[in-house]
């Protein structure tokens, strides 16, 4: 490697809008505030929900009756 040409690492602080933080290294000599993290992203918690509830055939089976029709 060559020297001098590669930029400072300094350990800064990534504080979550949920109120975790943890320490990183970063190029950057400032704090992070970020707005999701692993402890309140709902992938990661379990907590998220389907963007797939209800298509046309689930609208059309409910309408008329007819169960199980499906993809």
């Amino acid at each position: 490697m060559k020297k001098d040409i590669h930029p400072e690492c300094h350990t800064i602080t990534a504080t979550c809008s949920c109120g975790n933080s943890m320490k990183i290294s970063s190029t950057l000599a400032c704090n992070l505030n970020l707005d999701v993290c692993g402890a309140c992203h709902p992938f990661y918690t379990g907590k998220q929900r389907d963007a797939a509830t209800g298509g046309r055939a689930e609208r059309f089976s409910k309408r008329f009756n007819i169960p199980g029709i499906t993809r």
